[in-house]
């Protein structure tokens, strides 16, 4: 199957969802179970970051989402991509599939957009019940991420939207290639997938807009990390650790911060550890999911 075709046949796994003006893309795999995982995906990439581990889970229902401003999503010019709403559409997607108990996975970007909705449930004011938390590979200790020149640039006011538009293929497959433990284990063919649903609906253009998500971070830094020392979950800190960006002294940061926490740590694997170990990422999370809490 082609690029093209499997770019189609992934898109026909879902549906899309209508969050205000904005069209949301989501999947739910095993949709007749009840234990669920929802999945806060990373940055700069998609849900399709995860259609290699859906066949571990045959007894779990997964829920993914394209957040706005991502893969198969609309992705408007005029929005500001606030992770806070990004939030909010996610909870509002839950809502519509009546969602009520599930485990929540974040990972990169993923992670903000969780502690965003931690805080909500510290807050006491929450319509879930978060059964289960993982953190994986995300700088949400942003004073000690590593962030690559080409976020530094995106981000930036005014050579943001040249590099922008100056990025191709080739330079997006390079950086993904700096972040993986292994570059020669890349499976090329789905780089170039992520690439076109990276750029696909005008997503070129907003890429430095969502980009600036490490300045939210730093804005955010006190309400999100007292929402991790202060959540009641029991939490995975489920870490790779030859992550160049979310380096591993971070997992060692936040298993002092989290209070009822395990900190598992994945050998030989970069950034996407669901990509580059998915049945080590798989097995790992089945074990937590099914310890006693």
């Amino acid at each position: 199957m082609d690029i093209h075709n499997q770019i189609i046949n992934w898109k026909s796994k879902g549906k899309y969802f209508n969050v205000g003006a904005f069209k949301i893309w989501y999947h739910v795999h095993n949709p007749d179970h009840e234990r669920t995982i929802v999945i806060l995906h990373g940055y700069p990439t998609c849900s399709f970051d995860y259609k290699n581990i859906l066949k571990f889970f045959p007894e779990h229902r997964i829920v993914l989402h394209d957040y706005l401003g991502f893969g198969l999503s609309d992705k408007p010019s005029s929005e500001k991509y606030l992770l806070k709403e990004q939030a909010d559409r996610a909870l509002a997607l839950y809502k519509h599939l009546g969602l009520d108990d599930f485990c929540l996975f974040a990972h990169d970007y993923g992670t903000s957009v969780a502690t965003e909705i931690l805080s909500r449930d510290n807050e006491g004011e929450f319509e879930f019940t978060i059964s289960k938390l993982i953190l994986s590979n995300g700088s949400m200790l942003i004073n000690m991420s590593q962030l690559r020149p080409i976020q530094k640039m995106l981000k930036h006011d005014i050579l943001g939207p040249v590099v922008a538009r100056l990025a191709n293929q080739n330079t997006f497959i390079r950086n993904m290639k700096n972040i993986w433990h292994d570059p020669s284990s890349i499976n090329v063919n789905e780089l170039k997938i992520l690439w076109l649903m990276l750029i696909m609906n005008g997503g070129r253009k907003v890429l430095p807009r969502i980009t600036k998500y490490i300045d939210q971070r730093y804005e955010n830094y006190d309400r999100w990390i007292v929402a991790l020392k202060e959540t009641k979950i029991e939490t995975l800190i489920l870490w790779a650790e030859n992550d160049p960006v979310a380096v591993i002294e971070m997992a060692d940061v936040l298993q002092k911060y989290i209070p009822h926490n395990t900190k598992i740590t994945i050998s030989s694997s970069g950034h996407y550890p669901m990509i580059e170990s998915p049945r080590i990422f798989s097995d790992e999370i089945l074990a937590f999911l099914s310890s006693r809490t």
